[in-house]
């Protein structure tokens, strides 16, 4: 996952390949709490790994349920629908609505005394039509704050279940399926009908409960969409094993991609034509729009059908969520793309159809809204603007709008807070990386002589700025140990055989630390003789050829920081920015005789810098590649600057070169 500020995603020119997507955050968290409400252990499967679902885990084991989790796997000892009744407790829910509005509609009707408080944007989440239908059955619910929204607290009810509970439909499906599944707890000795007034929204969403309860042995009865009734004798019972579909709302962002992006298309794994969610329905939109789809039982195939794409006049009812998508996608169509019936977008994450307004004119586009529909018109070529999106903490909203860098003008976009993607879909840029082309990667090269800093410098700003992290001197070092550990002479006489073991180095960077194979190398090349090594190989030719496709595949999406000694004159001519690092002879050998008396060794500081200076002669003076600055290369003497100035000079250059 991205943890950046910002994920700056250059222009994006194809996609092929395949997508496994993480378990819907719908079905886990009904799966979480349907098992917590059960006598007995039910062990599920597939369980997705995000915010949401760690919000429930969590309220889980404090309402003393057992929770042994091995990755995907979760067993949960569930309750037997009775609490234990303990001191009073407080939860926090962060902003997860398949959380709170459940929790708090199971623990209203088992009673305690309990407090449900989340992040702000959750106190600004309604929740009174809930709290008034569960107030009607005689739990006992009070606002911490303003009126109808959360914190709540909880206390003991006193049931009333002769007449039927009314609820609202036309808010939020969550108010209705937070019914749906407490309400069996109290259904031992009397049916309980459940009345919806108004048009029920999002009824794929009650089916998915629907069906999620008949597997946990409650047959709820259902007339229309009007009235659901929970039978008399309704006992939760554990199916023993669940598995969790994969998000099919997550799916429509890979849809939209395979429908967008020239290549030999998508394949989504985890969720396909059996899919018992609602949002698997946007694959009937996106075929509306020109997208080739075939499906499988698990699997869908997407091709890049018509082009551009069409635009259409769409009841989004049937897929809430997954309807952002196509306000993107509406971008790349031939006309304007309406999309009605989407009021509960105000009451997301954010007030989704102002967001997606104002980010999609951000871009150029020109976009009408109304109290419960969003009119998007295209963007032709030559109209699009390079531009930050601002997420409003909300992870559709990020991911939606990656699928922007696809334009037509070949323009960059910048995703802010790109982390707020944890809450359904951690390794969803991870993910888009893998299947997508760009038209060009960036790569920020920094280059210097031995001790310089730049190693520090450029992995500090691969961290901020997202991007992958080549530290070509690693690369020669690792080529010196392995060649040593072969019994390799380290000239001429052993270049060829060198450039063979250089040209299938098996090289892992994995934070600060170097696998060779499956050796952690990491301070085996930092020693004195490893950089001696390293720069004698280096000037062998062969073995910098055969190293030089190795660097090449390092430079992948969203962009690469690479240092060394020839990154920008050789390796990466193209590179966009160009730092040359210096510090004074004197200033490095300090440095590196505090880093190395810290790690124990015995040295000089006479001795380092007679060897950094014969370094630098030899570096200066070779054949191939010697060290010099690039022609446009920008130069940073780092002798009396800490690297947090160092880190801050190179990005505010970098900016400079982005178009936001």
């Amino acid at each position: 996952m991205y943890a950046t500020a910002f994920l700056d995603l250059p222009a994006l020119s194809g996609a092929t390949g395949a997508v496994l997507l993480p378990g819907s955050k719908s079905i886990s968290n009904r799966v979480l709490l349907l098992s917590a409400l059960c006598e007995g252990t039910t062990t599920v499967h597939d369980l997705l790994d995000s915010d949401d679902t760690r919000v429930m885990l969590a309220a889980l084991r404090q309402l003393g349920c057992g929770v042994a989790q091995d990755g995907t796997t979760v067993t949960i000892t569930g309750l037997g629908g009775r609490l234990q009744k303990t001191q009073a407790l407080e939860f926090f829910m962060g902003n997860a609505g398949t959380a709170m509005r459940p929790l708090t509609a199971a623990l209203a009707v088992m009673g305690g005394d309990f407090t449900l408080k989340g992040v702000p944007r959750m106190h600004e989440r309604p929740i009174g039509d809930l709290v008034d239908a569960l107030r009607l059955l005689g739990c006992h619910i009070d606002y911490l704050g303003n009126e109808g929204y959360p914190p709540l607290r909880i206390r003991e009810p006193n049931l009333v279940l002769e007449a039927p509970i009314q609820v609202r439909g036309d808010v939020s499906s969550q108010f209705l399926t937070a019914l749906l599944m407490a309400l069996p707890l109290a259904a031992e000795q009397r049916a309980i009908t459940i009345d919806v007034v108004g048009e029920l929204i999002s009824k794929p969403y009650i089916e998915i409960t629907l069906k999620l309860l008949a597997r946990y042995g409650i047959a709820v009865q259902r007339e229309g969409w009007s009235r659901f009734v929970i039978p008399a004798g309704s006992h939760y019972r554990s199916p023993g094993s669940i598995h969790v579909e994969a998000d099919a709302s997550s799916a429509s962002y890979f849809i939209a991609l395979g429908a967008l992006a020239k290549g030999q298309g998508i394949t989504v794994q985890g969720v396909g034509a059996d899919s018992i969610q609602g949002d698997i329905r946007f694959v009937e939109a996106a075929q509306l729009m020109g997208a080739r789809i075939t499906s499988d039982a698990n699997a869908l195939h997407i091709q890049r059908g018509a082009w551009p794409l069409k635009g259409i006049d769409l009841d989004c009812n049937h897929i809430p969520d997954a309807a952002m998508t196509l306000a993107v996608m509406a971008l790349y169509a031939d006309s304007p793309t309406t999309l009605r019936n989407i009021a509960s977008w105000r009451v997301k994450e954010t007030d989704r159809i102002a967001a997606m307004a104002t980010e999609c004119r951000k871009l150029g586009a020109t976009v009408e809204e109304g109290p419960d529909w969003l009119r998007i018109h295209p963007l032709p070529a030559g109209a699009w603007r390079a531009a930050s999106i601002h997420t409003y903490d909300d992870h559709r909203v990020a991911m939606c709008f990656s699928l922007a860098a696809f334009n037509a003008d070949q323009v960059p976009v910048r995703i802010e807070d790109p982390k707020c993607v944890a809450k359904t879909f951690p390794d969803y840029f991870e993910a888009l990386f893998s299947v997508a082309q760009a038209h060009t990667v960036p790569v920020i090269c920094i280059d210097g002589p031995t001790a310089s800093g730049k190693g520090t410098l450029a992995a500090r700003l691969a961290h901020t700025l997202g991007y992958h992290y080549l530290d070509s001197g690693a690369l020669y070092r690792l080529t010196g140990l392995a060649a040593t550990r072969a019994g390799l002479p380290l000239d001429a006489s052993a270049e060829q055989a060198i450039a063979n073991l250089a040209r299938t180095l098996p090289v892992r960077f994995q934070g600060e630390q170097v696998w060779l194979g499956g050796d952690d190398v990491s301070e085996a090349i930092r020693t004195e003789e490893a950089g001696m090594n390293a720069s004698r190989v280096s000037a062998l030719p062969a073995v910098r050829t055969a190293l030089v496709a190795l660097q090449h595949r390092f430079r992948q999406l969203p962009g690469l920081l690479a240092d060394g000694r020839d990154m920008g004159t050789v390796i990466f001519p193209d590179a966009p920015l160009k730092v040359f690092l210096t510090a004074s002879a004197a200033k490095r050998a300090e440095r590196r005789h505090k880093q190395l008396i810290s790690k124990g060794f015995s040295v000089t500081l006479d001795s380092l810098r007679a060897d950094l200076e014969a370094r630098d002669a030899r570096d200066l003076s070779r054949s191939v590649a010697p060290l010099k600055p690039a022609q446009e290369a920008l130069s940073l003497d780092n002798s009396e600057l800490s690297i947090e100035a160092s880190v801050d000079q190179v990005l505010a250059w970098w900016q400079r070169k982005q178009p936001f």
